[in-house]
């Protein structure tokens, strides 16, 4: 779990993606329920329809907030159409910038600075706007862990399946995108900051059994929450992204046990048949502080 600027942990468990150019979807969106809303101005918005989407912005992100989500707005990668992008998204109301294709910590960097000076210009908080890396090719594959610590402002890392697989010359499919999704999610554990994504794919997001099988798996395995494309997505991560009812009554018990086996000058105990140590323990004490966590976003 990471924490934001303001302390608190973050919790996105679900990241639904609204093209920046879409009214229609924009003007639904804060019905969704998703944790966040991103206002995508790289793959799904043509290049024609760039500059459009950009003086849309403003709006858009007041208009998908009003429920309470979070707005995250996903940029171009560096060059004339990212300068445009970050100058239409940072402003108030816009609390993350999603880095596309990210190669190395410079790249990051360099955002980071360009981000601050614009911070610095329009009176906003500075270091306010913070960052989602992805990691879309092998060679920054091979550089996550430096991409995700590289900068304060980053708060979450995930793969880019597609672009990934396209760029490693593969097909893009649970087995083959198992390894550098989960190399991907220990760079960012490794940086104290958010896993997300999903060890599958919900291409078929008709078939929502199998999509809420795919997202167990993936919380089992550290993921923190996920992005989708359709709305029918966003209760299912919301759900099976957070600790269930039974798992919160068993961490309240182990933690309260253990608590009290400090004291007598015990390491180790049994709770429900399970021995406990300090590293069950800490587990047990990260999942009420996410349960409360989720429970504070009012969720």
């Amino acid at each position: 779990m990471s924490a934001t600027s303001e302390g608190k942990l973050l919790v996105w468990r679900s990241l639904l993606y609204v093209p920046a150019n879409n009214q229609r979807f924009i003007d639904k969106a804060h019905t969704r329920g998703a944790d966040a809303i991103i206002l995508d101005l790289e793959d799904s918005v043509p290049m024609a329809e760039g500059d459009r989407a950009r003086a849309m912005l403003a709006a858009s992100a007041a208009s998908v907030r009003q429920s309470g989500a979070d707005v995250v707005v996903r940029i171009n990668r560096p060059g004339a159409e990212a300068k445009s992008d970050l100058d239409a998204a940072v402003i108030e109301g816009v609390d993350a910038l999603m880095l596309p294709k990210v190669d190395d910590a410079a790249h990051v960097l360099a955002l980071a600075d360009a981000v601050g000076k614009l911070e610095g210009e329009r009176g906003l908080a500075p270091g306010g706007i913070r960052f989602v890396v992805m990691v879309e090719s092998p060679a920054a594959l091979f550089k996550a862990p430096e991409i995700a610590a590289a900068h304060p402002r980053n708060t979450a890392a995930f793969l880019g399946g597609e672009d990934f697989a396209t760029a490693a010359g593969m097909v893009p499919d649970p087995e083959t995108l198992f390894l550098p999704k989960i190399l991907t999610l220990y760079a960012a554990r490794a940086a104290g900051i958010t896993p997300l994504g999903m060890l599958g794919t919900v291409a078929d997001y008709q078939n929502l059994d199998a999509v809420r099988e795919i997202i167990r798996r993936s919380r089992k395995f550290g993921f923190e929450g996920a992005s989708c494309i359709h709305p029918s997505v966003v209760p299912i991560l919301n759900q099976e992204m957070a600790p269930s009812g039974e798992e919160v009554d068993q961490a309240s018990r182990i933690v309260e046990a253990y608590a009290a086996a400090e004291k007598d000058g015990l390491g180790a105990i049994t709770v429900d048949g399970m021995m406990v140590d300090v590293p069950v323990a800490v587990r047990a004490e990260a999942l009420l502080k996410r349960h409360a966590a989720i429970q504070a976003r009012g969720a």
